[in-house]
């Protein structure tokens, strides 16, 4: 079996009040009826975009752009009922064409993470993709499936599920093959988002997709950072990475190290001691391709807690060390470092390159199938 494997995606997001994205502080329970909806969100590239809100009967409120696929907001209550969303985004797609965030809440693809100066070999044929951090290729290049118009299926108005589709033309940003891809959002009662990726193609070419959300259970990024949220990894590896973030090759133990996640520690504890803090793939312990939780975050002020699903071999914990309070929230307040976190689900960096990471290749005949699971849990919620 390849690790071009099934698996599922359930993801959780919701944007931060101090972005001001539709978020509310009233202790009032939602009014819940579990379905969506959609209204115009604005144009671009020629094509009309929407911004579709899923709500389920407990009042849980996500609402994702058909531009980027973007979770845009996921507003939840905290432990005392106030309401307030947990990922960073925006009110207006205005401030996601003009900002240019560095991939909030978006779909990733073709391929995520890094691949080593954008340079690949596929039976012998090589290829040269865009060169977009720095000498190397990240999340799909300079206009990757986080900047383009997805086409939306007709929705069931009583059903919270959003089916977003994308071809990705032979040669864009430099990859083989024409690409057809479907992402499909489904928002449960159990507060799960639940994000099931799958793709086909005409030419062998690489594949890994995910999501990018940006996390901060307080619901407030511009008072709180994430450095008191408490993190557990299910990872007793991870891929230690060069000084352009391309990894080494090297499968290390966690044992020891900063990147010792197996039991629960607050992520400001040891991050002084990672150069730049963190942006490192942890090698999951599966033990088959089923889905598993593999990740929990959690915040005491709010009494929250995040959990991760997923059959995908490696998660990217990254620590929003490259927000620098340049880019302002739709309130107008500086999202600075470590005003969020990203738990993204994926295959291994640069895997095209290194072939004991395991395969990252679809070929035509095959059908790439992926999930993940973000789930959040309020503990020691008023009654």
């Amino acid at each position: 079996m390849t690790m071009l494997r099934l698996m599922a995606t359930v993801l959780v997001a919701g944007f931060l009040s101090s972005c001001g994205n539709n978020t509310s502080n009233s202790k009032a329970e939602a009014e819940s009826t579990a379905g969506i909806s959609q209204s115009k969100w604005g144009e671009t590239d020629g094509k009309v975009v929407n911004l579709y809100t899923l709500t389920n009967n407990s009042g849980t409120e996500i609402k994702i752009s058909n531009y980027g696929g973007i979770v845009t907001s996921w507003v939840i209550p905290d432990k005392d009922g106030n309401r307030s969303s947990i990922v960073l985004g925006f009110d207006s797609l205005e401030e996601y064409l003009t900002k240019n965030p560095p991939f909030f809440g978006a779909l990733i693809g073709r391929y995520g993470n890094r691949i080593g100066e954008g340079k690949f070999s596929i039976d012998g044929k090589k290829y040269q993709l865009t060169r977009n951090d720095g000498d190397n290729h990240l999340h799909g290049g300079a206009k990757g499936f986080d900047k383009v118009v997805w086409d939306a299926d007709s929705i069931d108005a009583a059903k919270p599920q959003l089916t977003l589709k994308y071809i990705s033309a032979d040669g864009e940003e430099g990859y083989p093959g024409q690409l057809t891809v479907k992402v499909v959002y489904t928002l449960t009662d159990d507060n799960e988002l639940k994000i099931d990726y799958s793709a086909e193609t005409d030419k062998p070419t690489p594949v890994n997709l995910t999501s990018h959300g940006y996390f901060n259970l307080t619901g407030d990024a511009s008072t709180h950072s994430i450095l008191d949220h408490k993190l557990w990894i299910d990872a007793d590896r991870y891929t230690p990475v060069g000084a352009t973030l391309i990894p080494t090759g090297e499968l290390a133990s966690v044992k020891g190290t900063p990147f010792d996640f197996t039991t629960p520690n607050k992520i400001g504890e040891r991050i002084e001691s990672v150069p730049g803090g963190y942006d490192h793939n942890f090698v999951l312990n599966r033990k088959d391709s089923g889905i598993a939780l593999v990740a929990t975050l959690s915040d005491s002020i709010s009494g929250r807690r995040l959990e991760v699903y997923t059959t995908e071999p490696g998660l990217q914990f990254y620590s929003g060390n490259f927000l620098d309070g340049t880019i302002l929230s739709s309130a107008g307040k500086p999202i600075n470092k470590y005003a969020a976190l990203c738990l993204e689900t994926q295959h291994f960096p640069d895997s095209p390159n290194k072939p004991e990471f395991g395969n990252t290749i679809l070929r035509p005949g095959e059908k790439y199938s992926t999930s993940t699971i973000y789930k959040t849990v309020v503990e020691n919620a008023a009654q």
